[in-house]
């Protein structure tokens, strides 16, 4: 049996899986968001910490198995979202600052104007944004009395989530993180395989502050009897997005996944080479097995399942994020309301981190039902954005989505992500693929599984083919063209006509 762990922005849930990858048991703890001033998110680290150890509990004691009789443990991750803590006491120095978080938006423009833009994609295969690890270290250091000596002093320890728990499950006695966390610091350089002395110096974050980087298959310790009844082996550490690559069994180069949860991604396996970008893109690495390391190329929608949220908690339209198919199915399309989610700003392909949110097309006939279909149709538009710059990298066409994440239950928007893509989109049998992409990590890393095993576990339950004409598909687009083109650089703007 396997114990995969999935700490997610919104929610840690642990599953065990049994040597079918069948679901024995499971638990899940909602964690909470803080948003201290705007543009700003945080989580706590104690918080991340006890609801994932709750969740893994309530797996390992609702399956009435005894712990010593758990294979290993995979642990997939939100990724980016970076902390500090104290190497002796074990309490963090400040909140986790989140990936969304855009705290230091400036301090990336400042990087940009020292000419650091082209060098950082030649060495990370990233843009610069704040949407990445290392200026949220930074900012830490810098803003925290006392940090960075503490720092410099070997005091401090610093990391993503995946590294918190791991330093947390083995009792401090291990501090190690994996490629796929690794390289979405902007602090590791793709192609040699290393922290990037460069980068360190540059941002000031002291070496010996760092975790060790590991092959995602691998060994990162044994989580402590304390917390389970009895030792297991952690082998397997992915971030959440190659976890559901991994889920989706797309192991050949071509395959590709979207995976729709608080924000929306999409990678696609390009094999044992970095394809580097021109289209905006991330080249990132999928995962590390063995000796081999594989790539992937990504584009990263900030806000996707957290506009359905505004939809309940900001507005008050829906009851549930469940609910908004219903509220969207009460008019026979969006009437020419069209939402940009920019609430965070705009990832791939624009990497605009002064857009904002807005809603373009209001009339006096405009209804809550056309607000919620405009919103789900916005996660559908800003998939296309990214698969359409994808598939010009890759230079070839996209003949298939696989799907995951909490929204892909929503057949509204199923059908209308492939009428816009023109392409059919598949969702597979298990609507969570990132728990089970650890899960199969971590059982083919300790020989559960052979690699010709995993393709038969995660089949396609329904699809959805293109039903939209050519024409008014291409109008669709081309309209939300020009209400994104409308959002870029409104921040900014603003500023200017406060000044």
């Amino acid at each position: 049996m396997i114990l995969s762990l999935d700490q997610g922005t919104t929610s840690s849930r642990a599953i065990l899986f049994d040597s079918e990858a069948r679901i024995l048991a499971q638990g899940q703890y909602e964690i909470r968001q803080s948003f201290p001033r705007p543009g700003w998110v945080e989580h706590d680290p104690e918080q991340i910490w006890q609801s994932q150890l709750a969740a893994a509990r309530d797996a390992v004691g609702g399956s009435g198995i005894p712990a010593g009789k758990i294979t290993a443990i995979g642990i997939t991750n939100q990724r980016e979202t970076a902390l500090i803590w104290d190497r002796a006491s074990g309490e963090p120095i400040y909140p986790a600052i989140v990936w969304q978080d855009r705290r230091t938006a400036e301090h990336c423009e400042e990087l940009k104007r020292k000419g650091w833009g082209k060098e950082i994609a030649a060495r990370t295969g990233l843009v610069v944004d704040a949407y990445f690890s290392a200026t949220k270290l930074a900012w830490m250091l810098d803003h925290v009395p006392g940090a960075r000596q503490r720092a410099e002093q070997g005091e401090l320890l610093a990391g993503t989530v995946d590294s918190w728990l791991i330093w947390k499950l083995t009792g401090g006695k291990v501090h190690a993180t994996d490629v796929t966390n690794a390289c979405r610091t902007m602090l590791y350089n793709l192609y040699e395989h290393r922290w990037d002395e460069e980068m360190i110096r540059e941002l000031n974050i002291p070496r010996c502050m760092l975790p060790d980087v590991r092959m995602s298959g691998g060994d990162f310790g044994v989580a402590d009897a304390q917390w389970f009844g009895a030792e297991i082996p952690i082998r397997a550490v992915l971030g959440d997005q190659q976890a559901a690559l991994f889920g989706h069994t797309c192991l050949e180069p071509g395959s590709a996944k979207n995976t729709y949860g608080t924000g929306c991604f999409i990678l696609m396996n390009t094999g044992t080479e970095a394809v580097a970008s021109s289209h905006g893109l991330l080249t990132t690495i999928a995962w590390g097995m063995g000796e081999e390391l594989y790539y992937a190329l990504e584009g990263s929608v900030f806000v996707a399942g957290a506009a359905v949220q505004w939809l309940e908690e900001g507005l008050g339209l829906i009851g549930s994020p469940a609910e908004s198919e219903l509220k969207a199915r009460e008019v026979a399309g969006s009437d020419g309301v069209v939402v940009v989610p920019a609430f965070t700003g705009l990832g791939a392909p624009y990497w605009d981190m002064y857009a904002r949110g807005a809603v373009f097309g209001l009339t006096r006939g405009t209804t809550a039902g056309h607000l919620a279909r405009a919103t789900l149709e916005s996660l559908a538009f800003q998939s296309r954005d990214v698969i359409g710059a994808m598939e010009k990298d890759a230079g070839m066409p996209l003949k298939e989505l696989r799907v995951d994440g909490g929204a892909v239950r929503n057949d509204l928007l199923m059908q209308f992500q492939a009428d816009i893509l023109g392409s059919e989109v598949t969702r597979t049998a298990y609507a969570e693929t990132t728990a089970l992409g650890a899960a199969l990590l971590a059982g083919l890393t300790a020989g559960l599984w052979s690699r010709e095993d995993l393709r038969d576990i995660n089949q396609a339950e329904k699809s959805f083919v293109p039903e939209m004409g050519e024409e008014e598909r291409e109008h669709r687009y081309a309209v939300w063209k020009d209400a994104v083109e409308r959002t870029m650089g409104w921040e900014k703007h603003e500023r200017g006509q406060q000044l």
